[in-house]
């Protein structure tokens, strides 16, 4: 069907571009129209902040804002064979590598993998890390995904952004391993990862001990693919953002 020259592709290309975030608006950190943003990423698990916002984090950090990554677990269940702390260990400089890659600073919060829980305890210790960090634009999973420890680290993000003041930080819910984990993920953001590609690609690649390269073959990399055919570009990340304040693009982007 089409009328006056507007096919049904076109239609929903344009729709989709007038969400996206099409970066660069600024090449040089001198340029940002936002400086010295404050950007975290809490995640669950290391590799989680890499594979589902790695790109958009990076180009933050390329524009001179601050980038921090918590990681609610340090992946002490993530390795066979090895004791909890061994594998803490290992996952723990994985991350550390992965985070100079992006040019991010890792925080580790101190819950266990396939341990973690959402208590008024750790709600509140949330919020202290969070009002200590006072980010402008917080990122963390979308809380309907099939892991545990996901959800828990979105509750918690969640839970201590609801109660974070009058100006809380703007939030944005990334994916991963879409449709086996992440799962009713309808996004209303997204950003241009074309030009930070390979950078995500080695931040995740560093997570040796997952297999990095695996996870992006199996499920980023396609998912980079498909999101941006969505919107007419190479590749993108996709959010959820909550869109309290009724605009979807990302300050300082």
């Amino acid at each position: 069907m089409e009328d006056r020259g507007v096919t049904r592709r076109s239609f929903v290309q344009q729709s989709a571009l007038a969400a996206v975030t099409t970066l660069p608006l600024a090449t040089t950190p001198a340029d940002s129209a936002s400086a010295n943003l404050k950007i975290v990423c809490v995640g669950a698990h290391p590799d989680d902040p890499e594979s589902g916002c790695g790109g958009t984090l990076a180009r933050y950090a390329a524009l001179g804002h601050v980038v921090t990554i918590v990681y609610l677990t340090r992946g002490e269940r993530g390795i066979d064979g090895k004791s909890l702390d061994e594998a803490a260990r290992i996952r723990s400089a994985e991350c550390e590598a992965a985070c100079r890659i992006i040019g991010a600073k890792p925080a580790f919060f101190g819950q266990i993998d396939g341990a973690t829980e959402v208590t008024r305890a750790q709600v509140d210790a949330m919020q202290r890390l969070l009002a200590a960090q006072a980010p402008d634009v917080l990122f963390t999973h979308w809380p309907v995904d099939t892991h545990m420890d996901h959800q828990v680290a979105s509750i918690l993000t969640i839970r201590a952004w609801m109660a974070g003041g009058s100006r809380p930080p703007l939030l944005y819910f990334f994916e991963v391993n879409a449709g086996s984990q992440t799962e009713g993920f309808f996004p209303n953001t997204y950003v241009d990862v074309s030009p930070v590609l390979d950078q995500k690609k080695r931040a995740l690649f560093a997570h040796v001990s997952q297999d990095g390269q695996g996870i992006w073959r199996e499920h980023h990399e396609v998912m980079a693919a498909w999101r941006g055919r969505e919107v007419g570009i190479a590749a993108a990340e996709a959010f959820v953002h909550l869109n309290r304040d009724q605009t979807n693009n990302l300050p300082g982007l």
